[in-house]
């Protein structure tokens, strides 16, 4: 895994986390920090990176993006377009 892959990972586990503290009495989560910064990361990426991982984010599945960086791309769930 690359250092820009683990920067992602590290990012969609944060968003992860503050969406699932959206729930919570907490300040609501800066979300729009963590889409920005996801989005810088993905420009950033090789044009050669994995296709499904650039597809993924490129498509904002970021659950799908997750599991694939997480080695369980297998659990991924067709999606609705040709390349899920």
């Amino acid at each position: 895994m690359t250092t820009i892959e683990k920067d992602i990972l590290e990012s969609l586990n944060d968003l992860d986390r503050a969406v699932k503290s959206l729930g919570t009495p907490t300040p609501k989560p800066d979300l729009q920090s963590i889409f920005a910064r996801l989005d810088r990361l993905t420009d950033s990426l090789s044009p050669q990176a994995d296709p499904n991982l650039l597809h993924y984010l490129h498509k904002k599945s970021y659950e799908k993006a997750r599991l694939f960086l997480e080695g369980r791309d297998a659990e991924n769930a067709r999606g609705g377009c040709s390349r899920d």
